[in-house]
């Protein structure tokens, strides 16, 4: 069995877990028993009562963090032209084409995003197989397939979190720092959630929310209120 370590010890001593958490007192609870020499992700679980094998259950899509993510998104972006050049504009790290796709291939560039303009694709899907395994293929649905490069890379910048239900139909994020002030913690939280209960598929029967768990990088695992979250 696993070792448990005195800093989690001493968090679970404090901690009720049998409680439901209202969102503040469980930010709360993070910030305040913190202990980490490194910036903490504030991350979040959603369980869904939906089925991943059902193509028209595959919850999936991205929100715009209103109060960012606390991380600099780099940005690759497939365009020619004038679309190129207002990505370059707009703060995109990488643009091109062919040599964009060549790039890639060789491994010379990182990324964390990549957009495409939709006369793009051809060149971009036969990157799928090294794309797709990192989760970085562009896709219309994401909105990172689309004709407004300029706009999709602002977005990008500011602060976008992915959201992709896995094969045990829970969606897991990290939304932002744990350095954030509380409000701004509480603001990222709501937009997230609020978003993944907008995008319940029309086919789920029944309660959708199953259960909300937030958590830190190094902290323990708090269960939030599934009334209060239908209110965000």
């Amino acid at each position: 069995m696993a070792q448990r370590g005195k800093r989690y010890k001493k968090m679970v001593e404090k901690a009720d877990c049998s409680k439901v958490y209202p969102l503040a007192e469980a930010v709360a609870f993070l910030k305040e028993n913190s202990s980490c020499k490194f910036d903490e992700t504030v991350e979040i679980a959603v369980n869904l009562n939906v089925d991943p094998r059902s193509a028209d259950q595959n919850v999936r899509g991205m929100v715009s963090m209103p109060a960012g993510t606390g991380k600099a998104a780099k940005v690759a972006v497939f365009a020619r032209g004038k679309a190129a050049d207002n990505a370059l504009a707009a703060g995109a790290d990488f643009v091109g084409a062919e040599d964009l796709a060549e790039k890639i291939t060789a491994g010379d560039v990182e990324f964390d995003v990549c957009i495409a303009s939709p006369d793009m694709m051809g060149v971009v899907g036969r990157l799928g197989k090294i794309l797709g395994p990192r989760g970085l293929m562009p896709n219309p649905k994401l909105g990172t397939v689309t004709p407004n490069v300029a706009d999709a890379v602002k977005n990008s910048k500011a602060g976008q979190v992915e959201y992709r239900l896995d094969k045990t139909g829970i969606v897991h994020a990290g939304l932002c720092k744990l350095s954030f002030s509380q409000d701004k913690i509480e603001e990222n939280v709501k937009a997230f959630v609020g978003t993944v209960v907008k995008a319940k598929p029309a086919s789920v029967k029944g309660a959708y929310l199953k259960s909300l768990t937030i958590s830190s990088t190094m902290g323990l695992g708090l269960r939030l209120s599934v009334a209060e979250a239908f209110t965000f």
